[in-house]
């Protein structure tokens, strides 16, 4: 069988208050295309499909209709909830959108009660697909051994209770399907893309690799952005997201997996590009450099470290040259030192435009305007106090 395999698509996030619902739709419109192209069995999306379990009606709408068009290229399409996905919302639409050949799982299901998705090949091999969607450990460990457990203690058990159910999801794998599984949680090893959810990835949310069967051809995992395999008994791999959710994914490949497996043959994987979306990149200079280099960032969604002291209006001088810099930081060689809050004794005998003359020079703002400003405050106040 041939399948496309991808995850956190992250539908409907913004990046600094700036919408990117046009990127995305460019970027799922790709994926659909290498999934016709392609003339994929299946596509196997890993949980994330919205970045808000509240997403805005103009999300919902592109994530259905990229849904229904991967379903239009003959393809099975089968999706799970990711921690940022509301599951009893995908449980809610699963009854209408298997009639239309889509499957949705946000919650974990029996083997026999849709836990374990059969179907054929064109070209008529038998695959298993056990899925198993983002679970909390509030749903994997009791409450009250989360309350007296260590936190080793909670590590191990959330660990042995997805172990269990990988184990009952995947008991029935057999040697003449091709035996895959998906599921979206964090194994021990991976690295982060930059853009995850800290709170619901760190050691208490991981599991080994180690608890996917080696009868498994292919496990398709989601919630780490970055493209990687994981050792493990068979092929464990996280598709990373297809485009940068962040900054701090600016150097991550987006790409889908394109897998191809047979009962008999181990997986082949070939990651295909996704090239549609904004490039994120991070600049740094003076404004004069990043005033002379301002053309070569093309359409390019920039973060820009200024190298050079804070002063007013900075910030909308660097907007004015790079009207695609969503965020402006002053580069840290330059930041202000931390100043010690007691007060020298000879701060006491200085006038108030004195101190706040030493205040600027200890922040590195260096303008005239702002020292202008201060005096005319401080003489409005001190004549209203005067005229009381």
């Amino acid at each position: 069988m041939k399948f496309l395999h991808t995850a956190d698509w992250h539908t409907g996030k913004t990046l600094k208050g700036r919408d990117r619902l046009e990127e995305q739709r460019a970027v799922l419109g790709e994926i659909v295309k290498i999934a016709e192209e392609q003339q994929v069995d299946a596509v196997l999306i890993a949980g994330d499909v919205y970045d808000s379990v509240a997403p805005s009606a103009p999300a919902q709408q592109l994530v259905v209709r990229t849904l229904l068009a991967l379903r239009r290229t003959g393809a099975e399409v089968i999706a799970i909830a990711g921690n940022h996905d509301h599951a009893p919302t995908f449980e809610a639409y699963r009854p209408l959108m298997t009639q239309v050949g889509i499957t949705l799982v946000g919650a974990a299901r029996r083997p026999d009660k849709g836990g374990v998705i059969r179907f054929r090949t064109r070209a008529g091999e038998d695959v298993q697909l056990a899925v198993l969607p983002f679970l909390t450990p509030r749903y994997a460990v009791k409450a009250a051994e989360i309350m007296t457990n260590t936190p080793a203690e909670n590590v191990r058990a959330y660990d042995d209770q997805i172990r269990y159910l990988v184990d009952a999801l995947t008991g029935e794998f057999s040697g003449d399907s091709v035996n895959l599984a998906m599921s979206h949680l964090t194994c021990v090893g991976g690295v982060f893309g930059g853009g995850e959810r800290a709170a619901q990835s760190i050691f208490e949310y991981s599991v080994a690799a180690s608890i996917f069967p080696v009868s498994a051809h292919y496990v398709a995992l989601g919630h780490l952005h970055r493209r990687q395999t994981l050792p493990a008994h068979c092929p464990v791999h996280y598709s990373g997201s297809p485009i940068a959710v962040d900054f701090g994914e600016q150097d991550n490949a987006s790409v889908v997996c394109l897998v191809e497996a047979t009962p008999s043959t181990p997986a082949r994987v070939t990651d295909i590009p996704v090239t549609a979306g904004r490039r994120l990149r991070t600049v740094r200079g003076t404004v004069a450099e990043l005033e002379a280099q301002a053309g070569s960032f093309g359409e390019d969604y920039l973060r820009a470290w200024v190298r050079e002291p804070a002063r007013a209006g900075l910030r909308e001088t660097v907007a004015g040259i790079l009207p695609n810099a969503l965020e402006v930081r002053i580069d840290p060689e330059f930041a202000a030192p931390v100043q010690s809050a007691r007060a020298d004794a000879a701060d006491v005998t200085k006038t108030p435009g004195q101190l706040f003359a030493d205040y600027c020079a200890a922040e590195n703002v260096a303008d005239a305007r702002v020292a202008a400003l201060f005096a005319e405050l401080h003489d409005e106040v001190t004549s209203a106090g005067t005229a009381g």
